[in-house]
């Protein structure tokens, strides 16, 4: 689940930020794998809400398809049965494999800790705090701080390799 965010400025930072971690994160894990005998794989997902039911699934999925071909008088409509009923954000898995054992790792996960100052999945799935961006990652000219975010984003990754498995 994305992080809250509670004003434009934090929001502004990580529009800056998100798109080179994202970078980082996946040329670090390239380097990883060219290391390790685990396979990895990238797959596209729809994460949902917390709670959301499989007919409520069901219901958004066609309302998301009919928005694509409906008229505009009925797109506000739409529009408003999605948003009270919540829609699904894509997600982005790296898939690991050796052996028998599978790992998946949420891409846009690793992206938040890079991002964001002690972000944790458990806080924000459970309505934690909200995010507070990392601005050390920002420089004095507020561009990107390419040598710390590069620095953030090899020891993330570097931690989801440590802690994969022993081999069986």
């Amino acid at each position: 689940m994305p992080p809250k965010i509670n004003n434009t400025v934090v929001w502004q930072q990580a529009e800056l930020l998100m798109q080179p971690a994202f970078i980082r994160v996946i040329d670090h894990i390239g380097k990883q794998l060219e290391e390790s005998d685990w396979k990895g794989s990238y797959q596209d997902v729809l994460i949902w809400p917390t709670g959301t039911t499989e007919e409520t699934k069901a219901v958004v999925t066609q309302l998301l398809q009919q928005k694509e071909s409906a008229a505009a008088e009925d797109l506000a409509d739409i529009e408003q049965t999605l948003n009270r009923l919540g829609q699904p954000y894509p997600g982005y898995y790296l898939c690991l494999q050796r052996q028998e054992q599978q790992v998946k790792v949420d891409l846009w996960e690793l992206c938040y800790q890079v991002c964001f100052h002690h972000y944790s999945p458990l806080d924000n799935q459970f309505g934690g705090n909200v995010a507070e961006i990392d601005t050390s990652l920002i420089d004095e000219t507020g561009d990107v701080d390419w040598p710390r975010l590069d620095a953030k984003a090899v020891a993330i990754v570097e931690q989801v390799f440590a802690n994969l498995p022993p081999l069986k």
